[in-house]
């Protein structure tokens, strides 16, 4: 059987693991930023994505810290660093955006703030330790599955179109391995409100990496060049 200590470290890898893997999918937007910033404007980019990835991360931090649940301190690491990737890409994308982007965004920027105080301190203050796990827990499960839902809109494109042009390997291959070290995670610390987000995470991660596989076989095969027999 394995012991009490056995399931920590292996609960303490598989949190780690995570953290290394999460790295990247949050590096992942540095070329787009790297074009912004050549360029001077954000084009037609979107400042939505960051706005959001911040909440998910911020929501998610305070789901692993002591005050909400027990044992959950890598998924605040994770999430915090995460949420300082999206403070700085938000801050390059506003100060490249136009006049009237830029506040609207410096806008959003200050209601994920609030709703983010607001959030914890009704957590704290109109929740018991139990109930406000729950609470906070259900929220950031929401908020997970619905990021991680959001690559389906590509896997549609990528089997509408037969090509992984706009699925890039290396993203879903961390996303992949993210996903799979925090699914074990969960499972080793019993809590669902990270093994079911994650889980679903995983499963769309392996339909990723399998369309990929598919499709650059296709694409390999299509141009390979044909054998002449002069026999």
């Amino acid at each position: 059987m394995v012991s009490f200590l056995q399931y920590s470290v292996l609960k303490d890898a598989a949190g780690v693991a995570g953290n290394i893997f999460a790295f990247g999918l949050f590096v992942s937007p540095i070329p787009t930023f790297r074009r912004i910033i050549r360029n001077g404007s954000t084009e037609e980019f979107s400042g939505l994505p960051y706005i959001y990835t911040l909440l998910n991360c911020l929501i998610c931090a305070w789901y692993g810290s002591p005050f909400v649940s027990v044992d959950n301190i890598l998924i605040t690491t994770v999430n915090s660093i995460g949420a300082i990737f999206q403070l700085v890409y938000l801050f390059l994308f506003i100060s490249y955006a136009e006049r009237e982007r830029k506040f609207k965004m410096m806008g959003l920027l200050a209601g994920v703030f609030v709703l983010f105080a607001v959030l914890v301190f009704m957590s704290l203050n109109l929740f018991d330790f139990s109930s406000r796990q729950k609470f906070i827990g259900f929220l950031s499960c929401a908020s997970l599955i619905s990021m991680f839902a959001s690559p389906l809109f590509i896997i549609r494109l990528v089997i509408r179109t037969k090509s992984v042009e706009y699925m890039p390997f290396y993203l879903s291959l961390s996303s992949f391995l993210m996903s799979m070290s925090f699914f074990a995670y969960g499972m080793f610390n019993w809590d669902a409100f990270i093994y079911v987000p994650n889980g679903i995470g995983m499963l769309l991660g392996i339909t990723q990496l399998g369309l990929y596989t598919y499709y650059s076989k296709k694409a390999s095969e299509a141009h390979e060049p044909l054998i002449v027999s002069y026999s």
